[in-house]
């Protein structure tokens, strides 16, 4: 037995030992023994993945008593990048969870399908051929949808949670299912190396590519094939959400990966435009949802589909680049592609375990009742303030690093040793740049609002005020996400080396000094270069601190009340900005696109009609794409059950009369 051999039947054991414990051990430790086994879990999917990027080989057939043949595992470096990434996300929420859950979270069913779940998402990207791809995706959603469901008996919102989950997921995956089947049916075989063989131009490879895009989309978090998420993210358990928009929507954009890179990857043009539309639109759309956003974990939720929307902006374009022979601009995309990947998956981890942290702390998500965190929980607030620099693409993180590749693909991409590519590559390009650019500017008003709001203000209510931080085995988890964010942006180099081995051997050459257009640009060594991104930040990091100091020396926090306030009183939490007020300018710039709804409510004193005693404001902003497109088909399907139903009016004569109308039917179908 090999490295990768031996860590898929580890991988395996322990799932089954972690579902064992949950289901048999007593409640006094059973959070503390199943998260280890998961935490373990996750650590041995973190040796095997790097043992299958680093090119060992080695497979795990598991036979099945069905007259097929049976599933084997054996993943490639594509498939081992991806396993550690979704592994190291599992241990982390593990860990999380052996403080966090209670109650309904820390139930035998929970931590059991708490198991299911990550040794079911650890093994997707090991397949090789359709069916174990499609069992384990499966195990995933099986997994995935228990643990959304645990405190269903407390909050009616869980269940309605659960149905759109259930629903979306299983429309996702009978888009992969078709996909797929229509692969097999032109090639004759279940293998991904026999569905390879299908040209890229034919129209089995094009009907295949789009379902495929469909079905993993909505994995991903895609506009339209979103709407589960600002459902599902805020009522599941905190540590199973960030596995979920950590981990779990990294498995969809496998799945793009695996049919772009590994299945079809000679795809024509209009892939690549479909993709950057797709990806494009989820961006700007998902931003936008976020920065209005109150509650924490929807503008966290949100935030997922504006990342992955970039993570396929930067696929589109290496399809599209591609196509045109553009391979050194298509190479630098795919690998800003997956450096983003990467770092979405430690910020956001680290992200939804803060909110996690603040709900334990506090009970409350909404960031009108919140603020003064920082003081009263200050290793959150350190960590959650690192993870947000990393989403707001700022330096030291991984996420400038990651977006800043992306952007040097875009802008340079377009041209090839100074002529133009195509005119299609000519338009898309700068309109992905106004994307990115927009999509960061956003990011960085929403994560000012989030953090600020949250645990630099003053608090506003008494659950804030009394705060305390978290016990340390919460603590430990966002310590090290937070490491995480950091260090993955002083070391780009090897990071985007690692990537580069992972979807090409014939891509590493380029990570280093990337050719775009006929400009040398020194991507990843010189300008980001560690001791150069150390630098850079001691130069913008240390004035401010001393700054700071000296007007902390110079004037200290009075204590006492002021004798005389010129009229006025000490800041008070009414007077201080919300997150709903501080949004209110970007509601009315992109009042078209949110369409709020705004409920005004005016109290006068007495029967006076001028003299105001209280005005009562709710603005809500509701998911246009829900309100437009799916509402209307729910309406219209609700209806035509309830006209359904007329047919069912217990009359054997009437039914009787069906059944001779279909016998009629098939008699004129069969002599036809």
């Amino acid at each position: 037995m090999n490295a990768v051999q031996s860590g898929l039947v580890v991988q395996a054991l322990l799932a089954l030992a972690a579902v064992a414990t949950g289901l048999l051990s007593p409640v006094s430790w059973r959070s503390r023994a199943t998260g280890a086994l998961c935490a373990l879990l996750g650590v041995a999917g973190i040796v095997t993945g790097a043992a299958a990027l680093g090119g060992a080989n080695g497979a795990l057939t598991i036979p099945l008593a069905l007259p097929i043949d049976p599933l084997v595992l054996s993943p490639d470096r594509l498939g081992g990048l991806f396993m550690i990434v979704v592994s190291a996300v599992g241990a982390l929420v593990s860990l999380f969870g052996i403080g966090s859950a209670r109650g309904a979270e820390a139930s035998r069913t929970s931590w059991a399908a708490m198991a299911v779940f990550l040794g079911g998402m650890q093994l997707v990207p090991a397949a090789t051929d359709v069916v174990s791809f499609l069992l384990l995706w499966e195990i995933m959603t099986l997994g995935s949808t228990v643990l959304l469901l645990a405190d269903h008996a407390s909050r009616s919102t869980v269940y309605s949670a659960a149905i759109w989950y259930s629903a979306m997921s299983q429309l996702s995956f009978f888009f992969v299912l078709a996909g797929f089947g229509v692969l097999v049916a032109a090639t004759g075989g279940t293998g991904f190396q026999t569905l390879a063989t299908v040209p890229a131009d034919s129209w089995p490879a094009n009907l295949a590519f789009v379902l495929l895009l469909l079905g993993f989309g909505g994995k991903a978090e895609l506009v339209p094939l979103h709407v589960w998420v600002p459902r599902v993210l805020p009522e599941a358990p905190s540590h199973v959400a960030a596995a979920m928009s950590g981990a779990m929507v990294k498995i969809g954009v496998y799945g793009a990966l695996l049919v772009c890179v590994r299945l079809l990857p000679s795809g024509p043009p209009w892939w690549g435009v479909l993709i950057l539309v797709l990806g494009g639109v989820s961006a700007v759309y998902g931003i936008l949802q976020a920065s209005v956003a109150s509650d924490l974990k929807v503008l966290l939720a949100y935030s997922t589909t504006e990342n992955m929307g970039l993570v396929f902006l930067g696929l589109g374009a290496s399809v599209l680049l591609r196509s045109y022979n553009a391979t050194a601009a298509a190479d630098a995309a795919l690998v800003a592609a997956l450096l983003l990947m990467v770092s979405h998956a430690a910020f956001k981890t680290t992200l939804f375990l803060g909110a996690g942290a603040v709900a334990h702390a506090t009970g409350e998500l909404n960031l009108d009742r919140l603020g003064g965190l920082g003081k009263r929980m200050p290793w959150t607030a350190g960590t959650f303030g690192l993870a947000s620099l990393g989403a707001a693409s700022l330096p030291i993180t991984s996420g400038f690093v990651a977006e800043w590749m992306l952007l040097q693909a875009l802008i340079h991409g377009a041209r090839l040793d100074g002529e133009v590519v195509s005119v299609a590559a000519s338009i898309a390009m700068p309109l992905a740049v106004a994307v990115l650019a927009l999509t960061a500017g956003l990011a960085l008003l929403t994560f000012v609002k989030a953090y600020g709001i949250a645990f630099l203000a003053r608090p506003r209510s008494r659950k804030a005020s009394i705060a305390r931080e978290v016990p340390w085995v919460m603590r430990v988890p966002l310590v090290l996400g937070a490491l995480a964010v950091v260090g993955l942006g002083l070391m780009p180099g090897p990071l985007a080396a690692a990537i580069a081995a992972a979807v090409g051997p014939v891509i590493v050459p380029d990570v280093h000094t990337v050719g775009l257009a006929g400009v040398s640009l020194s991507g990843i060594d010189a300008v980001l270069d560690p001791g150069t991104l150390v630098i850079l930040a001691g130069l913008v990091l240390v004035p401010i601190l001393v700054i700071v100091a000296l007007g902390a020396r110079r004037h200290p926090t009075r204590v006492d009340p002021l004798p005389w306030a010129g009229g006025g009183s000490r800041l008070r939490p009414r007077m201080q900005y919300t997150a709903t007020s501080y949004a209110e300018p970007l509601v009315r710039v992109f009042d078209d696109v949110l369409r709020p709804s705004r409920d005004v409510e005016v109290t006068h004193v007495g029967e006076s009609r001028y003299l105001v005693e209280k005005v009562h404001v709710e603005q809500t902003v509701s998911d246009v794409i829900e309100t437009r497109l799916y509402r209307p088909v729910l309406n219209a399907a609700q209806r035509f059950g309830l006209a359904a139903r007329r047919a069912q009016d217990g009359s054997i004569h009437r039914y009787l009369g069906y059944s001779f109308a279909a016998l009629l039917v098939v008699l004129i179908a069969v002599s036809l």
